[in-house]
């Protein structure tokens, strides 16, 4: 474990801080330890929020840091936030240091694979009150804590739409 953690840093990233933007190469991925970041793309004028990410989780754009191509998303920090941050150079010696790290990486991808999954037919199969709903039995904390038309952007709709439902539910 000691191997392990000597290849990450203690970083921070300061509200309204950029971990990466779109176009630049990103060349690191960190463990959020606190705060809130948003991952957002610009289309059409509009900013539109891909996820927010929040303490416990992973960031980074993964197309960037596994291709080595020009980010397409921009990643924020929402709060001040504290991270742990680990470069491509020492992520590629964690093959060297852990010995089953091809499994683990593995596994942790196929975990994510399933969470876009789960997702998208998310999107397809429930209504935009639904959507909402499981968004706020899931994170509750988030309607207090990010601006509500990033989560209605997460969620695919208005911050109109989000705005009704919104005052539905607390009447």
């Amino acid at each position: 474990m000691d191997k392990i953690t000597s290849l990450f840093n203690e970083t921070e990233l300061k509200k309204g801080e950029y971990f990466t933007k779109n176009g630049q190469y990103c060349e690191k991925l960190s463990f959020v330890r606190s705060g809130i970041i948003r991952v957002f793309a610009n289309y059409n004028d509009k900013e539109i929020t891909q996820w927010i990410s929040t303490e416990g989780s992973f960031i980074t754009d993964l197309y960037s840091f596994s291709f080595k191509q020009r980010a397409r998303f921009n990643i924020q920090a929402l709060t001040d936030c504290k991270l742990y941050t680990i470069n491509s150079e020492n992520y590629a010696l964690l093959n060297a240091v852990v010995p089953n790290w091809a499994e683990m990486e593995k596994q942790f991808i196929a975990g994510c694979f399933v969470h876009l999954e789960e997702r998208v037919f998310s999107h397809l199969s429930l209504s935009a009150e639904e959507r909402y709903d499981k968004l706020f039995k899931n994170n509750k904390a988030l309607f207090n804590q990010v601006p509500l038309q990033y989560l209605a952007s997460m969620l695919g709709m208005s911050p109109e739409t989000f705005s009704r439902i919104r005052q539905k539910k607390i009447s």
